[in-house]
């Protein structure tokens, strides 16, 4: 399978439309059609469903497997491509960093900002998600680097601890009878309709202070990342349980932020998978992270 007709794939998911892709990618729509049919043909399934009134092309429910597999494939051969690259002798290239929202994430803006002065062609790009997408993407090549919170099956990555700590506790209104307190108790969960981040249901750390399984409670919804969530805290849905520091509460915001009680914290690591093979830049920017983690205090 070559990866010009998965890039010809792509295109036509993107403009939903086989003549658009055509005149996009600088060829002809009866040559396309044929590259399309052909990697159907090969691949045993149909991609595509091809509209006749208005020739919207849509995907069959094995086309978005095929599309999500395809992007990746091409997301990874641009890496390695970038990763292999030299520019007149200058060390350059692109880290791709994956993490969930965390103030740890500070720290890894330093250490880019520093090596930066010494090297501006190095680019980096950011991917967020929970713990599943960020490992998923890490196992698949995807990322050079992860940063994972609290318990993580650390077996097939190494790793380095981060001298940094997230704080659970819970985003509310400024009016609600909670924001009285000073920390938010196991009790107090259990009588509130909660937000849970998707991590948070399954964390055990956070599972093993509610002693119990979050499901059992009032969950009236989950997120993925929290500025979403807070628009519903915001509208009165719910309490959402959350890490310090990711929303603003100070000034005229709404809302407001307690801590649990007894504290918890969430520990955190930066991970890469086991015995891969490091580029320039990527060597250099953990040389310059661990440099940076030893000045801290």
């Amino acid at each position: 399978m070559e990866l010009r007709v998965l890039r010809y794939f792509l295109a036509v998911v993107r403009e939903e439309s086989i003549s658009k892709a055509a005149e996009s990618l600088h060829l002809t729509q009866p040559t396309l059609s044929r590259q399309i049919m052909e990697l159907e043909e090969k691949l045993g399934i149909k991609l595509l469903n091809r509209g006749k009134k208005n020739r919207k092309v849509t995907l069959t429910d094995e086309g978005r497997l095929f599309r999500k597999r395809a992007e990746e494939l091409v997301e990874l051969a641009d890496k390695m491509r970038s990763e292999f690259s030299v520019t007149d002798g200058l060390v350059s290239g692109d880290i791709y960093i994956g993490s969930g929202e965390t103030e740890a994430m500070y720290l890894i803006a330093s250490a880019a900002t520093e090596l930066q002065i010494e090297y501006p062609h190095i680019r980096y790009h950011l991917f967020s998600g929970n713990a599943a997408d960020v490992s998923e993407r890490l196992d698949n090549g995807l990322l050079d680097f992860g940063i994972l919170v609290g318990e993580a099956d650390m077996t097939k990555y190494d790793y380095l601890p981060l001298p940094v700590t997230d704080v659970w506790g819970v985003l509310m209104r400024k009016d609600s009878p909670l924001a009285e307190k000073n920390a938010v108790s196991q009790k107090d969960l259990s009588e509130i309709p909660l937000i849970l981040s998707q991590q948070s249901l399954s964390t055990n750390e956070l599972a093993g202070w509610y002693g119990g399984a979050f499901g059992e409670s009032n969950v009236v919804a989950t997120y993925n990342l929290i500025y979403n969530a807070t628009l519903m805290v915001a509208a009165g849905l719910g309490y959402a349980v959350t890490l310090d520091k990711l929303v603003n509460t100070t000034g005229n915001s709404e809302l407001c932020y307690l801590p649990l009680v007894p504290r918890l914290e969430a520990r955190l690591s930066i991970v890469w998978k086991k015995h891969r093979g490091f580029s320039k830049a990527t060597g250099l920017f953990l040389q310059k992270l661990r440099c940076l983690i030893q000045s801290t205090p």
